[in-house]
């Protein structure tokens, strides 16, 4: 998880290099989310602050624009610990959309409040960091975004995750009417191991792409942790001399920024 949480986040920092406007959302729930990493997370636990949820039930306490924040040049909307209720929320509110003949999916609310506020014409890159759980969190991801990059730790245990969301994924495909493209699968903790290349041969053989590799950064990801800021802010500003290794990884990051860019797109 350590790992998986610096994917976004640095693949939104190298949106932001590349001049592009990026959106994060976090739907998150864990203490040590993304909000916390790009130190956004002052709000999580006030019981009287507006959240996301609250727009995706139709109970906004203010404006979709006052819930984002700004770290490194990325606008976050930041996880709120209500998350951890959305299914029950949700749920209610479909019932009582039900009660008065209305149609109304909870898969779709993340998607309705960002088209609503205008998102698709701000922002040129919309990132959702959803729970590593098959949840309705991760089905509103799905829906909204259309497009999946997958971080994993190549093992027998990593390997069988990535099937299970392609389980996942295919029937939410068949269940809401949508198409879904993987746009990479993402290794970290790559050491050079035959049971790791093993796996990673079985992926490719599996039609997934693997375009980029990360190798072990522990060092670098702890610092990130203790400084909250991404990879590319912590070499520059906390890094006392360049590493040659840890620049093959901020180049690694732009790399894949780009390959997603390129890939075709599924419209939401």
């Amino acid at each position: 998880m350590l790992q998986t949480k610096h994917c976004p986040a640095n693949l939104a920092k190298a949106e932001v290099r590349a001049d592009r406007d990026v959106l994060v959302v976090d739907l998150d729930t864990q203490e040590a989310s993304l909000s916390h990493l790009l130190d956004v997370s002052e709000d999580r636990n006030n019981d009287q602050a507006d959240s996301l949820l609250r727009h995706m039930i139709d109970r906004p306490r203010g404006d979709f624009r006052d819930l984002i924040k700004t770290s490194e040049g990325i606008d976050i909307v930041p996880a709120h610990n209500i998350l951890e209720y959305a299914s029950k929320h949700l749920r209610r509110r479909e019932e009582e959309a039900a009660d008065f003949g209305e149609s109304w999916n909870p898969n779709k609310q993340l998607l309705r409040v960002l088209r609503e506020a205008g998102v698709h014409n701000d922002y040129d890159t919309l990132i959702v960091d959803p729970p590593a759980s098959a949840d309705i969190k991760l089905h509103n991801a799905i829906h909204a975004t259309r497009h999946l990059v997958i971080p994993f730790e190549p093992s027998g245990k990593g390997y069988e995750s990535v099937q299970g969301l392609d389980q996942l994924v295919g029937g939410l495909e068949e269940q809401l009417g949508i198409e879904v493209g993987v746009l990479a699968v993402v290794p970290n903790r790559y050491k050079g191991m035959n049971d790791q290349d093993r796996f990673l041969d079985k992926l490719e053989r599996d039609g997934w792409e693997i375009p980029i590799k990360f190798r072990e950064r522990s060092s670098l990801l702890e610092g990130c942790w203790a400084e909250q800021c991404t990879a590319f802010t912590y070499v520059e500003e906390h890094r006392d001399r360049e590493r040659e290794h840890e620049l093959d990884t901020l180049a690694k990051f732009d790399d894949l920024a780009t390959h997603i860019r390129k890939a075709k797109a599924v419209e939401a």
